[in-house]
């Protein structure tokens, strides 16, 4: 089949930018390894997402708001606060929603509740207009991009061509490797368990970012727990990957015992109330966004740390620069793939994600570096920090997407 844009990759990135895209007169191919049923079934994988204040406006935009609001109606939990702690020491830094012109800084939503909604507005859209198709259960074995288009050949033996291709196929992206192009992989040597927990000592809404000694320890806060009424929030744990086995292997009651011992008691009696899930700490930056026919959008982008919170977001603002990008050449009746159009999506984007990319890194690196001199030099930032108002409230604009 012949498209005007090819995407790899049905994941929240690739979905949404099929989404933008419906309404702008191109025909949209969207090819997936999963099939429809396990798209459409996306189960819970632990991860609850930080939205900004600009990616929960572009979710509406889109509608996936309003379907996860029909989904689950308590799925929006307001993150108004955030504290960020170092060592053994209570003290924190304190990012206040009242830095911004917000009742809150974001909100948090489940993964699976977003790919769900996502992929219904994909189907509505392609019912509606009939631009779209979707090609799940299908891996791709072959990868061309060039001068005169790109072309994408499929285990079933199909061959698929287009006038782009869009790698949105994680962080580890096959269809950017086959692309030819390279990625800079920053392994922290560290895995992340993520649950949900229910807790005693109410956390106010407020989320924990705590750079213990050996750990790394994250509090999302959500809303309480329908069945017991239990102040609920989400838990990112980071250790070394043997420990995170170790963590894994502990029955309930156990697991939550060591993470009661692990907040040092200050949320009081823990319980794992999900799943356990666990994922490799790995940022990546690839060398390039574009090629020859050729984008990336989503964590084939840029992959970022989870200390930022910013991993969907920047995929969101990926998506929206580029369909940006996309719309405005086809309305002009220009090559949507041509070289200054794609040239001016990867300058936007870099510009948007890179230094917070590089500067995660080094804070990440320094947080997690349990010598002496490390631990005075942490507490020596953090409190000078604390101080300086203006530095706070430039942390709050990013956490709530610029809306300061």
């Amino acid at each position: 089949m012949q498209f005007d844009i090819l995407i790899s990759g049905a994941g929240p990135a690739g979905l949404c930018l099929a989404r933008a895209l419906s309404e702008s007169g191109l025909n949209i191919g969207l090819v997936e390894q999963q099939s429809l049923s396990a798209l459409e079934q996306a189960p819970f994988d632990g991860r609850e997402i930080a939205l900004t204040q600009r990616s929960a406006t572009l979710m509406r935009e889109m509608g996936l708001w309003q379907r996860i609001e029909a989904m689950a109606p308590a799925a929006f939990s307001p993150l108004r606060d955030a504290r960020v702690f170092n060592g053994e020491s209570p003290f924190s830094m304190q990012i206040s929603h009242r830095l911004t012109r917000r009742d809150e800084l974001g909100w948090l939503v489940s993964n699976y509740l977003i790919r769900r909604a996502a992929l219904a507005e994909v189907q509505a859209a392609a019912s509606a207009h009939g631009r779209i198709t979707l090609l799940t259960g299908q891996t791709a074995t072959q990868v061309r991009c060039g001068a005169e288009g790109a072309q994408l050949t499929l285990a079933d033996g199909a061959t698929h061509t287009a006038r782009l291709l869009v790698a949105a196929d994680s962080r580890f992206s096959a269809t950017r490797r086959a692309v030819g192009i390279a990625a800079r992989q920053n392994d922290f040597g560290r895995s992340m368990l993520v649950c949900q927990i229910t807790h005693e000592v109410p956390h106010e809404h407020t989320a924990w970012e705590w750079f213990d000694y050996g750990q790394t320890l994250a509090l999302l806060p959500m809303n309480d727990d329908p069945a017991t009424g239990m102040p609920r929030a989400s838990a990112v744990l980071t250790l070394p990957h043997q420990g995170i086995e170790a963590m894994m292997a502990l029955d309930e009651a156990a697991f939550g015992q060591d993470m009661t011992r692990r907040f040092h008691g200050r949320l009081g009696e823990v319980r794992l109330n999900s799943t356990r899930h666990v994922y490799p700490l790995v940022g990546v930056m690839p060398r390039r966004l574009v090629a020859p026919r050729f984008a990336c959008v989503g964590d084939a982008a840029v992959g970022m740390h989870p200390v930022t919170a910013h991993g969907f977001n920047f995929g969101l603002l990926s998506v929206q620069t580029l369909a940006q990008e996309l719309r405005a050449a086809h309305a002009a009746g220009r090559d949507i793939a041509a070289a200054d159009v794609l040239a001016r999506y990867e300058r936007r984007h870099m510009l948007a994600t890179r230094p917070l990319y590089e500067i995660t890194g080094l804070i990440a690196r320094l947080y997690t570096t349990d010598s002496a001199p490390a631990r005075l030099l942490r507490d020596a930032a953090l409190h000078a920090a604390q101080r300086l108002t203006p530095f706070k409230r430039l942390v709050a604009a990013t956490l709530a997407g610029n809306a300061a």
